[in-house]
This record gives structure tokens, sequence and C-alpha cells, in this order.
């Protein structure tokens, strides 16, 4: 996608409102400065959007602040929001910039999508969570990252690594034209996820019950399913520290990673000096996976599972 496209022209319906709102406190940014940046980045991010059943976190106050979730269009929506019914929610679908503006001015700052488009019932990616218990034990997520990509190595699987922005990694795996479903998937997630939890029991583990964790990090396979949400890549958080849920080259997820450095200004000074670490993604088809879950599942077969 192009800028010059329609998507990327302003509505001459759309409005910005109280732009000097302040959002974060510090690092300062405003409505104004917060829109700014979805200006900047909306052609890395609206690939990811659209036509996806958008879930919005919103911060009316700024942050910290009250927050809701929003799956709902609200009524006074402005015309040019386009949205999709699906079960009892009339879900936006942000597919336009104006849109992006439109939620940004309503001070959504998390933006949370499906594993599926509104054409499908069928994911197009796997995401795996890694899910540290905290901050200090960030480093179980690189290490647990960089093990996953040996294993995607081995199955000439190309994945993407992204911070959540929060205290852990995101492995996406794109999954064009593999027509997979969301059981299958799992059967390839749930086998990554008990082959790094039977090689590091000490560092992973697939427990449920956080009381049950202890100190390891939580693999969250059981998250990729339908219905379920991910943050959206370029996605900010709603935390005090303005961090995005930001993309990454491999070569980046070592010991030096640290998830605060990755906040509003440096994604802005990031994606003016790099290429986007998700480049190709969506024409990027993993025709290995199709083998490699029929192996699973006959595994599964034969062990009467």
């Amino acid at each position: 996608m192009k800028k010059g496209t329609k998507k990327y022209q302003i509505h001459p319906d759309l409005k910005i409102t109280n732009p000097d709102k302040p959002l974060w406190k510090d690092p300062h940014y405003t409505k104004e400065s917060y829109i700014a940046y979805l200006i900047q980045v909306a052609p890395l991010i609206l690939p990811f959007l659209e036509n996806r059943a958008l879930t919005v976190i919103r911060y009316p106050h700024g942050i910290p602040g009250e927050s809701f979730y929003q799956k709902n269009c609200p009524e006074y929506a402005p015309s040019f929001v386009h949205t999709e019914k699906i079960e009892d929610n009339n879900y936006i679908l942000c597919n336009d910039l104006s849109t992006l503006i439109w939620l940004g001015n309503q001070s959504a700052i998390e933006f949370h999508v499906p594993f599926q488009t509104v054409e499908s019932y069928k994911p197009v990616e796997i995401v795996i969570d890694l899910d540290p218990p905290n901050r200090d034990r960030f480093p179980l997520a690189i290490k647990a990252a960089q093990e996953i990509k040996v294993i995607l190595d081995s199955f000439k699987i190309k994945g993407y690594p992204k911070l959540s922005g929060n205290k852990g990694i995101q492995i996406h795996i794109p999954l064009k034209g593999t027509s997979l479903s969301y059981d299958e998937t799992r059967l390839f997630t749930g086998f990554i996820a008990e082959y790094l939890v039977e090689k590091f029991p000490n560092d992973f583990t697939i427990e449920r019950l956080k009381k049950n964790r202890e100190n390891r990090l939580y693999i969250d396979y059981i998250q990729h399913a339908e219905g379920k949400t991910i943050i959206c890549p370029y996605s900010t958080r709603g935390n005090e520290n303005a961090t995005v849920a930001t993309p990454l080259f491999w070569e980046e997820v070592n010991d030096s990673l640290k998830v605060d450095k990755y906040n509003i200004s440096y994604v802005l000074k990031r994606i003016s000096n790099k290429e986007n670490p998700m480049d190709g993604f969506f024409s990027q088809e993993n025709p290995t996976l199709i083998n490699i879950v029929a192996s699973l599942k006959e595994k599964q077969k034969n062990s009467g599972a």
C-alpha cells in the first residue's frame, strides 16, 4: 500500500478535538503528538489492522487513568468509519488513515486484533506469546525467543519477533495460503511449547494458573484461538513509559534488548532510519507448515490422543 492511495487521504468530516490534552506525563505526549505518531506509523500498522475486528483500549483522561475496552463502534462515529457485525458486537474496521486518526482522537491507546480477518474463519497468522512474570525476568523472554528461532529455522519457517510493549516478546508466523485451522495450528504451537518446557523446566511453563508458575515464563499458545486477540504491531501501550509493541529484527533479540527504550519517540526515529522488520510478512507463505502439521496430526492419531 502506498501513501497516495485513497486509504491515506483525510476525510473532510474528520475533526481533532483538544489537541493539547496530555495523554502521557513523562515522557510528555499530547493528543496531537500521539496522532502525529499514528500518522507516521500508518503505512506500517494499517496492514495489520485491515479487515480485522478491532478491540481498542481507551484512556479518556490519559495515562495513568481509568481505561475501558471498546468492541462496539459508538453511535456518534462519523460515516467514514466502517464496521462489521459479529455476533452481538459492531466492530470497527480500521482500514484507512482517517479511521486511525479518529480513533487516536478518541484516546484509543491500544489496538488489539484477532488472528483472522472478517473474511475468513481461519487464522492468517500464528502468534506465540512469551510472557515472563515481570520485567525483571524479561531475559527469559529473550531466551525463549532465541530457542524458538532455532526451531523455526530447522523447519524452514519464517517468524517475526516483536516486543509486546509491556514485559514480553511475541513471535508472529504468517500463514498466507496455508488454510490451516485453529485446531491444526494449535498442534504446532503446542509442540513448540511442550518442547521448550521439557528442555528448560525451570525457566518455562504452560501452567495456566499464575500462582503455579512461580518465576517461570509462561508460553501462551492457548491464546492463539478464534475470538482471542493480540496487541497489533506498532500499537502503543497504556503504560507510563509510552512503550510500543515494536517489531524487531532477529539479531536485535539479544541480552542488550530493553523494553523501555522502545517508546513513541524512539520508534519514530527507528522507522525513519531502518527497514521495517516485518517487511514481506503478508507475502510469506511458510509452506512447510502444512507437512509439519500433517505429521503432528498423524503422531497424535497414533498415540490415541
